[in-house]
């Protein structure tokens, strides 16, 4: 006879009532940083490209299409990276809490676009939002194969 036979139908049950609150931590804290990750990674970065003049400064004239472009690449591979942490923290599902990760992504692009939108140039943000999804699917796949 097994030790889960050996427990009551209600010690099972109390047991799992007490790894289901620990499980959605530990799902809410996979998706946070990864989040977290990219913010601060993506923060960090833009003052460096201030701070060193590949950017303008800050409330300066509008950036080049050019400069906007390098945004966008470390960005993505940002947000790629992020969702793959996210995955890898994740207790099970990882790409699932990826894509999770993506959607968040998505509506605070959508979001920042909205605030953002005569602040320059239009591609830029809307191709912050249309890449949430595809590195969010790519960070889940990348965490799979590892």
């Amino acid at each position: 006879m097994s030790h889960a036979e050996t427990l009551q139908p209600s010690a099972i049950a109390a047991a799992n009532q007490t790894r289901r609150p620990r499980r959605i931590l530990r799902r809410v804290g996979a998706v946070a940083a990864g989040l977290f990750a990219i913010f601060a990674v993506t923060t960090v970065t833009d003052l460096v490209m201030h701070a060193t003049g590949v950017y303008p400064p800050p409330g300066a004239l509008p950036m080049s299409n050019a400069l906007f472009l390098l945004a966008f690449a470390y960005r993505f591979v940002f947000d790629v990276a992020g969702c793959w942490l996210t995955a890898r923290l994740a207790p099970d599902r990882p790409m699932r809490h990826a894509m999770v990760l993506g959607a968040i992504g998505l509506v605070l692009s959508i979001a920042g676009a909205a605030a953002m939108w005569n602040a320059g140039t239009h591609w830029y943000p809307i191709a912050i939002a249309a890449s949430a999804l595809p590195s969010a699917w790519l960070g889940g796949r990348l965490q799979r194969r590892g």
